[in-house]
């Protein structure tokens, strides 16, 4: 070997050394890189203060949250207000979370974990992204398959394959193909508009009388009592009234709660509907139209309430002064609350709502089904 191939070898194997030395730094640099996601933020620069939109879509549904002055609404639904806590918990909670694992996941396996974007393709997640008041794109990222954690000790039979206990998680844009887990199944996380509305509805309160009948005939049956905690009795035609079905009615219009808003619902979508009329101490009217869906067991549900809380406090029989001046400080702060409440129900009742069957049923009752069962005798 002479003098030039001597120095062409080594020269080689130079280049073949640096080559090597610059993989073996590039591949402690990827390790380096993922190992110092773990325990690290998943959205780092995320700032709840420029969040202005979310959006939420996966394979069947989407629900865009949009923050208009000091309020959210979805726009799925018409601008109907959004639950501005849910939100809140929900941006919180992803901006504090940590990475808790992070792999290589070929596109191929994707669908195993339910991070294919939707729409494109079988395995499909829930789409998350964030945008700011311009409409530019703060994050984005797929929410996938959720994982489950054996508890022995969990006597539920729904634990028996495990809890959630975390999610797996698949920032869009990224250029490698990182997969991370988180640890918190994110369950708030659903595409759903109706999960996404603030649920303040009207409350019935206080009710005096209650009727029910068909929309346009004569009621079915009305039921009425004398004082705020008397005995409910039939009024009108006589009969003796099942008094836990009485109280029963009662309190499921009183505590009414729906799962969605209706927006464009037609009255051809409806059976004929049924209308409850409440009168309440506080000389309130509620009127509530109640119409089962043609499709599905869900109700279409729309109310009005009309009239004004007395303004003035009927003094008892032998009031002390001192009782008067607490009574009366007690009466104006209540009828303050009143009337902030039947203001704010005023403004839910130019919406109609959908409503489960069986938040329905008690209320929804034959006079047969009101009046009370004669004692079985053979015992």
């Amino acid at each position: 070997m002479n003098r030039k191939q001597f120095l062409i070898l080594v020269i080689a194997l130079m280049v073949l050394g640096s080559a090597g030395l610059a993989l073996f730094w590039q591949d402690i640099s990827a390790y380096r890189a993922s190992g110092a996601r773990i325990g690290a933020k998943l959205l780092q620069e995320l700032k709840v203060a420029d969040v202005a939109q979310i959006r939420l879509q996966d394979a069947k549904t989407r629900t865009t949250l949009v923050r208009k002055d000091d309020r959210w609404v979805v726009e799925e639904r018409g601008g109907y207000t959004a639950d501005f806590q849910a939100i809140g918990d929900f941006i919180v909670k992803l901006i504090e979370l940590k990475v808790t694992q992070s792999e290589q996941v070929g596109e191929s396996l994707l669908p195993r974990v339910e991070l294919v974007e939707p729409g494109k393709g079988e395995g499909s997640g829930t789409l998350v992204e964030f945008k700011d008041k311009s409409g530019k794109v703060l994050a984005s990222f797929v929410l996938g398959k959720k994982v489950l954690k054996k508890d022995p000790l969990n006597p539920l039979p729904s634990a028996r394959d495990g809890v959630p206990a975390g999610r797996y998680v698949r920032v869009s844009g990224a250029k490698d193909s990182t997969v991370v887990v988180v640890s918190d199944p994110l369950n708030a996380a659903e595409a759903g508009p109706g999960k996404w509305l603030a649920k303040d509805f009207f409350k019935t309160e206080r009710v005096k009388t209650l009727a029910l009948g068909p929309e346009g005939a004569a009621a079915l049956w009305r039921i009425a009592r004398d004082v705020e905690w008397g005995q409910w009795k039939f009024a009108g035609r006589g009969g003796d009234l099942d008094a836990s079905a009485a109280v029963g009615a009662v309190n499921a219009l009183g505590n009414l709660a729906f799962a969605d808003a209706a927006v464009g619902a037609k009255p051809e979508d409806a059976e004929k509907a049924t209308v409850a009329v409440a009168e309440t101490f506080d000389n309130l009217t509620y009127t509530v139209k109640i119409a089962k869906k043609k499709s599905g067991a869900d109700y279409h549900v729309s109310f009005t309430v009309a009239g004004e809380p007395p303004a003035q406090r009927v003094p008892e029989k032998g009031e002390k002064p001192e009782d008067k001046e607490r009574r009366d400080k007690e009466f104006a702060e209540n009828l303050k609350k009143l009337t902030e409440r039947v203001a704010r129900e005023q403004g839910l009742a130019k919406w109609t709502y959908v409503l489960d069957k069986s938040a329905m049923a008690p209320l929804l009752r034959s006079r047969e089904e009101m009046i009370r069962k004669p004692k079985d005798s053979k015992r």
